[in-house]
């Protein structure tokens, strides 16, 4: 399931995001209840959407989260189109927008990586959100912008900064999927992982005999490739695992996604260095 931001009316839309305007009050009878604000229906469908997906989000979730109507939410937020760009902005302020100072650049980088991937973790339903087309919220810009502030400590050129924005991300969006799909699969489907491996592979076997004549580099791959304990804290490149375990604690495919990430991410940061170099290479010729 993709989803498109920015599909409401544009200036109405970024008003909100910037609390360029504010909303009119909600008109109330007497009694005890609070008034509703953009904050507090932003908060509540975040909830929704954590906790029951984005198949589950619509105005009427909200307002029974909140205590309320759809119709008493449309006063402060003009419809589900807007709230969505909202919630994708304002969960963006959890991540941090400073690190502290490193003589390696690495480090930082490596940093943010890693507490970028925990949040699309957190909040899986973000990865749906297509990034054909951005927000464009004060908060989305913010974490752009620190990663083009840790990117430019590498003194790498303007447009290779720019090239790598567009690698990290994705980077970072793929490995957090695959994650949060592991913690969810079981559930989705009825099955745990083992229960899914041991009947697929049984068939297998059984249906396809020759299969490491047909795909010898798989096999080897298989046999030759299998990681070795990368204990978190152990490097410079090593991303930080959740919270309560390292990685012998994570069922398989998630210990599997995290530890692909760590080594792509460790690859694409030497490369960089690689490119640093050259760069130097050429300015002393």
């Amino acid at each position: 399931m993709v989803v498109f931001a920015g599909q409401g009316d544009a200036r109405r839309s970024l008003s909100l995001l910037w609390r360029a305007e504010v909303a009119a009050p909600v008109r109330v009878g007497p009694g005890p209840k609070p008034r509703l604000s953009v904050d507090a229906i932003v908060a509540a469908a975040v909830a929704v959407a954590d906790e029951e997906g984005m198949a589950a989000l619509s105005m009427r979730a909200v307002g029974d989260r909140l205590g309320r109507t759809a119709m008493a939410l449309y006063t402060h937020v003009p419809g589900k189109s807007e709230l969505l760009d909202l919630m994708y902005d304002a969960v963006h302020s959890e991540l941090p927008t400073a690190y502290p100072e490193s003589d390696d650049w690495r480090v930082p980088l490596t940093a943010w990586a890693g507490e970028v991937l925990e949040f699309y973790v957190r909040h899986p339903w973000v990865l749906q959100v297509s990034q054909a087309r951005p927000v464009l919220g004060p908060h989305e810009y913010a974490n752009l912008d620190t990663l083009v502030r840790l990117l430019g400590a590498t003194g790498l050129p303007a447009g290779t900064v720019r090239r790598l924005v567009g690698t990290l991300f994705p980077l970072v969006q793929g490995s957090a999927r695959t994650v949060a799909d592991a913690r969810r699969a079981a559930t989705a489907t009825g099955s745990s992982d083992e229960e899914w491996w041991a009947a697929r592979s049984a068939a297998l076997t059984e249906l396809v005999p020759d299969f490491a004549e047909r795909f010898p580099a798989v096999i080897r791959l298989e046999r030759d490739g299998a990681p070795e304990p990368h204990p978190a804290g152990g490097g410079q490149d090593t991303l930080p695992y959740p919270a309560g375990g390292g990685q012998d604690t994570l069922p398989y495919p998630e210990r599997e996604a995290r530890e692909t990430f760590r080594v792509g991410l460790g690859v694409l940061l030497d490369g960089i260095e690689a490119a640093r170099a050259a760069q130097k290479d050429t300015r002393n010729v």
